[in-house]
């Protein structure tokens, strides 16, 4: 394995709140995150609504401070580098956002929004900028003449791939895609997915692919961590995790899962209530309360990930 690109060394994010008396309890969005991304390497996130997978991926771009632990890329804390350093790294990490319609514009056509980065960063001369607009646009499946098209003339798809044109602007080694293809139609979903692995391959892109679809993961990534109310529960090999789950919220999880292929089908575990508030977590293991297989030990302690390539925060190794 390369070193990592990318780094999360116990990263943390609270968020204050305000409660009707003053101010309430933290909100636990993201607890004791450790996972590395190589270069050329796709880093599937997933877990339900809720469970800190986009705040990860915005720390991990330093979009947002963390209340404890680091975020490195190529061996820089985020956090601790000067405002000169920190521009010369946001040109190399970019992020394709989910909604492909809020994302964009509506009153600039896209060729304008495109050409911003290589404005801010000073990439391209403006004599050139047109040119390089016009290659980023070829790049992603679409045609020169749509720069100057506006965000409203296109179908969803095509915002989509706008906006990861955007994201290319700068050349970046890392690519944060935070569910792109959700808001789509399922008819076009393919057709992005494709092109991201393409790019992927075709540029060595290190990639944090954020998303609830498994069977997508499962095509698209490397690696794969499972996120449970802020915490990782499960981190390794894609058909490691996928053909042996360990921890019982990814057996959980992969038994919802769809899939055409009798092989990959399991029989549905239904879990038993909400998730807890991340306000008020549960002491112990945060999935405890949940879990068909929790033990009075579980409310303890906080297990820790343990493994080398294959790892499960869970005290229950005896599960067949």
């Amino acid at each position: 394995m390369n070193a990592p690109l990318v780094r999360a060394d116990s990263l943390t994010r609270h968020f204050g709140t305000a409660g009707l008396f003053g101010r309430g309890r933290p909100v636990q969005a993201v607890t004791e995150v450790s996972l590395s991304i190589a270069r050329g390497e796709a880093v599937g996130l997933v877990g339900e609504s809720g469970s800190g997978k986009s705040t990860v991926g915005r720390l991990l771009l330093g979009l947002l401070p963390a209340t404890s632990g680091r975020a490195l890329f190529d061996g820089t804390d985020l956090a601790q580098a000067k405002p000169a350093e920190l521009r010369a790294l946001r040109r190399r990490m970019q992020l394709v956002f989910q909604d492909p319609y809020g994302s964009l514009d509506p009153r600039r056509t896209v060729g304008a929004q495109i050409a911003d980065a290589l404005v801010i960063h000073g990439i391209v001369p403006p004599p050139a900028r047109a040119a390089r607009v016009a290659a980023l646009l070829e790049q992603v499946g679409l045609a020169p003449e749509h720069a100057q098209r506006y965000p409203h003339e296109f179908s969803g798809g095509q915002r989509q791939r706008v906006g990861i044109a955007r994201a290319l602007a700068t050349g970046p080694d890392f690519l944060v895609a935070d569910e792109p293809v959700s808001a789509l139609d399922v008819s076009v979903q393919a057709q992005v997915l494709a092109l991201l692995a393409d790019l992927r391959t075709r540029l060595g892109l290190a990639m944090l692919f954020i998303s609830h679809d498994l069977p997508v993961v499962r095509h698209l990534c490397d690696r794969v961590a499972v996120m449970y109310l802020g915490r990782v529960m499960e981190e390794g090999p894609v058909a490691q995790v996928f053909a042996s789950p360990r921890h019982p919220y990814t057996r959980a999880l992969l038994s919802a899962a769809p899939s055409l292929h009798a092989r990959h089908r399991r029989t549905r575990i239904l879990l038993q209530g909400e998730p807890p508030s991340p306000a008020d977590p549960p002491s112990g293991c945060v999935f405890r309360t949940r879990c068909p297989y929790a033990l009075p030990a579980c409310a303890e302690q906080i297990p820790a990930l343990q493994g080398t390539e294959h790892r499960v925060a869970c005290i229950r190794d005896d599960i067949d």
